[in-house]
């Protein structure tokens, strides 16, 4: 008896119901050579058979569920599915596998670096080639280990030690930002948006070689020296914010000589601004007169000992918004009264956070902005009836916002706005000296003729008015009456 036939024939038999093998085709054909069978497999698995009919000797299973449909997408077109995902699911999405990692490198324009190293060894510019704004300011620092002490300052927060006096001890040296910036400028040819500590002009020389779209800039820790490279980054440059000295943290000076070279390198600049910079009239004229399309000046913590920066002002014929934050002093000596020519296009004056106790500079700044539409004071100390009733000055409001004057009275705020004949909307809040009870008859009539009006002058009464009836406030109340 043959082989062939010794294998049960039984329906219910288990080898009737194994699936079929190769081996099993062979040996129920045995005019078929091994050699025949084995070609027919490599066939049947090969790409090009696919579209073809199979043979009815060979049954083949494919399990479709475990294929990677999205191989057949396009780079571009998964991008654009993947842009839909909502921000909570973005993350998740680079677990996927490794070309979905890449993807989402490609998708992240904004970052916030913390290790210089990553930058230093080419990571970061490998990882996400499509970075449009990068902030280094946390990654220029190296806080000591082991330490529980966190110091924050605006954007930066880091840990220093608890026996430490110098906090530049923290910061990165000058050679290693600067061949940072160097790494970044190769690798990172899109980048827009730069924020920097303790770079030199050496280092913003070398990343502005190949990043020609720069647009906005901030230097913290800038000195003159380095502004001698921010012409490289002039053609560009839209936006610019220097940081100089910032109190408890670390010195640096900007004098006129660096204001000046940034004027000349710097001439397409819209936004400006300088923060614990020095400097005086010679300073901020040059860039007055070499930056025609500046539109908006902000003035922070200066160092303007010397003065007269208020009366360079008028040279900036384009200029529509300043700003005025944190400043202790406004200016020490604005300069003869010739020299205080308005500004022929500004609109909006903003002061915040500064000491307005200088009459001299507070008359100097509102007759230099006497053309303004909108003027903001919040929170600023010292302003009194004597100083806001230089205001009058104004000639052209139609919105004002007081906030946080707790010197200024109602007769003082009245004595002013009746002045301003334009005056459209009006917002007071937080002033606890300007009562309700001291509103006059034509005070009011003004107010029904505003278009628009905010009145919170006293948190406390408007507190009041609100709980009057709910039984709060009134010492315990039901709860503790005495029996």
């Amino acid at each position: 008896m043959s082989f062939r036939e010794k294998i049960p024939t039984s329906p219910k038999s288990p080898l009737r119901r194994r699936r079929s093998s190769w081996t099993g085709s062979w040996l129920n054909h045995p005019t078929t050579s091994f050699k025949e069978v084995v070609s027919a497999v490599i066939k049947a698995q090969s790409p090009r058979s696919i579209s073809k009919p199979q043979t009815p000797d060979f049954n083949f299973d494919f399990d479709f569920s475990k294929v990677d449909r999205t191989l057949s997408l396009p780079d571009s077109l998964l991008l654009r599915i993947l842009q839909k995902l909502p921000d909570s699911q973005s993350n998740d999405v680079s677990l996927v596998c490794k070309r979905w990692l890449n993807l989402q490198g490609r998708r992240l324009r904004t970052l916030k670096l913390l290790d210089w190293e990553f930058l230093s060894s080419g990571k970061l510019t490998s990882r996400f080639p499509k970075l449009t704004s990068i902030d280094l300011s946390n990654a220029c620092l190296n806080p000591p280990r082991n330490s529980g002490i966190l110091l924050c300052h605006k954007s930066i927060s880091f840990h220093v030690s608890s026996d430490s006096s110098n906090w530049e001890e923290n910061l990165l040296p000058s050679e290693v930002i600067d061949r940072g910036l160097m790494v970044l400028g190769r690798g990172s040819c899109d980048l827009l948006k730069l924020i920097v500590i303790n770079a030199t002009e050496f280092g913003l020389l070398g990343l502005a070689e190949n990043c020609s779209d720069l647009q906005e800039l901030e230097l913290r820790k800038c000195n003159d020296n380095l502004l001698r490279g921010i012409a490289a980054c002039g053609e560009s440059l839209r936006v610019l914010r220097l940081v100089g000295t910032v109190e408890g943290l670390y010195t640096s000076s900007v004098s006129d000589i660096g204001l000046t070279i940034l004027a000349q390198g710097c001439k397409r600049l819209v936004k400006l601004e300088l923060s614990g910079c020095e400097g005086s009239f010679d300073g901020i004229k040059a860039i007055g007169q070499c930056c025609e399309v500046l539109e908006e000046l902000t003035i922070c913590d200066h160092r303007m000992d010397d003065g007269g920066w208020i009366a360079a002002l008028s040279y900036f014929g384009s200029l529509k918004r300043l700003r005025v934050l944190s400043c202790g002093k406004l200016d020490p000596s604005p300069g003869p009264e010739k020299m205080l020519r308005s500004c022929p296009a500004l609109e909006s004056l903003e002061l915040e956070r500064s000491c307005l106790n200088d009459k001299e500079g507070v008359r100097a700044l509102f007759k230099v902005c006497d053309g303004v539409k909108k003027v903001l004071i919040q929170d600023c100390w010292g302003l009194d009836d004597d100083s806001f009733s230089l205001a009058k000055a104004f000639r052209r409001v139609r919105f004002v916002s007081l906030e946080g004057c707790s010197v200024l009275t109602t007769g003082g705020l009245e004595s002013v706005i009746l002045h301003w004949e334009e005056l459209e909307s009006m917002r007071v809040v937080s002033c606890k000296n300007i009562k309700d009870s001291e509103i006059s008859p034509a005070l009011s009539s003004l107010f029904s003729l505003l278009k628009e009006l905010t009145w919170r002058p006293d948190t406390r009464s408007h507190l009041s008015s609100k709980l009057e009836g709910a039984g709060i406030g009134k010492r315990g109340g039901k709860f503790f009456k005495k029996r």
